[in-house]
């Protein structure tokens, strides 16, 4: 009867995103299926809750299907009910035997970013369900875990909050945080003075701190190692002794390994070893959602009306949300006045009317290649034809006219372009505007849709 169980499992397997098969639904097991009853086994109560809500549904319409009946459903959880034994050989846990020094979690640790405190939405769930995943079962099996998406979108909250529920489940663990910038600061500070500092010279004190000492390795803005040739090697070194050692490793990143400029193909290859999760803009609905959220931690008075206000027209990314808020709350404090729409609108026009959609390079070029019917990599690639290379130089064009970037920081969206490319690109179009109507229609159009609130 368990085939009955493995045929829909399989009959839905081909609708399924192949990370989440992997992750979601393979680890389910069926232990018996019989007399209109099925029991299941999950790895842990989480885990559980994910495949309920997403795939079960599914699954046992499949089954009444074939089989004609009805089932009831019940849930064993692994880490309940069986006995712990120790971890598979190829992925034993890091233990206060294999360190070589006793240690505390990282005081970098925010103790704001917390797995609570974050609001999942359609549009970091998958990112959310990973790292909790690999709090859960640090090194067991998504290793690195590479956390992706634009700027202020929660990929450090997230990070931290790896960090933190590890700690909590393994106290005596050793739990290292550290921005890209920092590592690479300490390389070249201990490259540069190889004094020795009672017997050990700085850079033995560096890789022991780095390749050494930590169980869990959580790296923010990895894409700081772009064409930084020494930092990458010493980096490479440092990702193959934790992970030979079976050590986690936790990465952020503001684009995928393959589209960061000046990388090595080795550190390239292996960002890509374990589970790669993106974080993307959040729809209307998450951004009130966040707003009520930190509206409750803050201990601040707002309305349905005045959040639905803030999210409709704050939607680059959950720190301006956060700020807008912020702004407001401290004008209604100030002046003595209730938070209503009209005083958000009175706070925000200033800040609304210089960027009135929060927009970023990312969601100018989700636009534009909508529009133009191209893929978004092909529009971020080195593609020349005309089909791709003018679509993306209008995205440059409106990526200048329409953020505050430089023309290096918009050079590196589209594949770490050189800034004299976006130039050129910028200008052109400038050119083409005045004197072709119908391209200044599309940019019209364009630009409409992207002010939308």
């Amino acid at each position: 009867m368990i085939e009955l169980w493995t045929e829909a499992v399989r009959s839905i397997e081909p609708k399924v995103k192949p990370s989440h098969r992997d992750l979601w639904l393979r680890p389910i097991e069926c232990l018996r299926l019989s007399e209109g009853k099925i029991v299941l086994r999950a790895p842990n109560r989480y885990h559980k809750e994910w495949f309920e809500d997403h795939f079960l549904p599914s699954i046992l319409e499949d089954l009444q299907a074939r089989s004609g009946r009805t089932y009831e459903v019940q849930f064993e959880i692994a880490e309940e009910t069986a006995v712990r034994t120790p971890p598979p050989v190829a992925f034993p846990q890091p233990s206060i035997e294999t360190r070589p020094v006793a240690s505390k979690p990282s005081r970098d640790l925010d103790l704001r970013y917390t797995f609570d405190k974050f609001v999942v939405g359609p549009t970091n769930q998958f990112a959310h369900a990973a790292a909790r995943m690999v709090a859960e079962a640090p090194a067991s099996k998504w290793n690195p875990l590479f956390i992706y998406g634009g700027v202020g979108l929660g990929k450090t909250h997230l990070l931290h909050a790896v960090g933190q529920e590890i700690a909590r489940q393994h106290p005596d663990w050793h739990i290292a945080f550290v921005t890209c910038e920092r590592f690479v600061t300490d390389f070249i500070g201990s490259m540069m003075n190889q004094k020795r500092q009672g017997g050990v010279s700085l850079m033995e004190e560096f890789r022991t701190r780095y390749r050494e000492t930590p169980d869990v390795l959580l790296v923010d803005d990895i894409q700081f190692l772009s064409n930084k040739d020494s930092s990458q090697d010493e980096f490479f070194h440092t990702f193959n002794a934790l992970h030979h050692a079976h050590k986690q490793i936790v990465l952020t990143c503001d684009k995928l390994p393959g589209e960061l400029p000046g990388l090595e193909d080795r550190l390239r290859s292996r960002f890509t070893w374990g589970l790669i999760a993106e974080v993307c803009h959040p729809d209307l609905e998450t951004r009130v959602a966040i707003l009520k959220r930190k509206a409750e931690i803050d201990q601040v008075e707002l309305s349905d009306e005045v959040a639905l206000y803030l999210g409709a027209h704050v939607k680059s990314n959950v720190r301006e949300l956060e700020g807008a808020l912020l702004r407001l709350a401290a004008r209604a404090s100030i002046e003595a006045r209730p938070i209503t729409k009209e005083l958000a609108q009175e706070t925000l026009q200033k800040f609304l009317a210089s960027a009135p959609t929060g927009l970023t390079v990312e969601a100018i070029q989700r636009e534009a290649a909508a529009y133009f019917d191209v893929k978004l990599h092909d529009l971020k690639g080195p593609k020349r034809h005309r089909a791709v290379a003018h679509p993306r130089m209008v995205a440059m064009y409106l990526a200048r006219r329409l953020t505050s970037m430089s023309y290096p920081e918009i050079g590196s969206r589209f594949g770490g372009k050189d800034h004299s490319t976006v130039i050129s690109a910028v200008r052109k179009i400038e050119r083409l505007y005045a004197q072709d109507p119908s391209l200044r229609s599309v940019i019209n159009t364009l630009e409409s849709h992207l002010r939308e609130p």
